[in-house]
């Protein structure tokens, strides 16, 4: 009797899940370049700072996904991570600027360097703006 009754589980699973994705979203992934940014002159030892970063979407299709955030060192490479469903016709209508902070909590001395994606050049070459904000005691 439990072979016949996981028999018919095994069957209703089988049976009860599709493998037609042709009605399922599809995306890709892009990092796209930070328009302007706001960083204090200077940064004091063990303090937090929010910092905020504008970046427009080239079309209604990208949606937000969070901050692209690498760190080497003092270094700190930002860009803005979004999902593109690529199942879904978009206008090429700019949507309105958006804003989005993060926290960064300082724990070295020295400076740090914050290089913010602008795009690519016309080779296909990553472009950065780079700011140097030094740390006070």
């Amino acid at each position: 009797m439990k072979k016949i009754a996981l028999f018919i589980l095994l069957i209703t699973t089988l049976t009860g899940c599709s493998i037609d994705n042709d009605n399922q979203d599809s995306y890709s992934f892009e990092v796209l370049p930070v328009d302007s940014y706001t960083l204090p002159e200077k940064f004091i030892l063990g303090n937090t700072y929010e910092i905020k970063v504008k970046y427009t979407r080239p079309s209604e299709c990208h949606f937000f996904q969070g901050i692209y955030y690498d760190k080497n060192l003092n270094i700190r490479t930002i860009g803005i991570q979004t999902a593109v469903n690529t199942n879904q016709v978009c206008t090429q209508q700019i949507p309105a600027p958006s804003e989005v902070s993060f926290n960064f909590y300082v724990t070295n001395t020295g400076s740090y360097i914050f290089k913010f994606y602008k795009g690519k050049d016309t080779d296909g070459k990553n472009l950065f703006e780079e700011v140097e904000v030094p740390v006070v005691n």
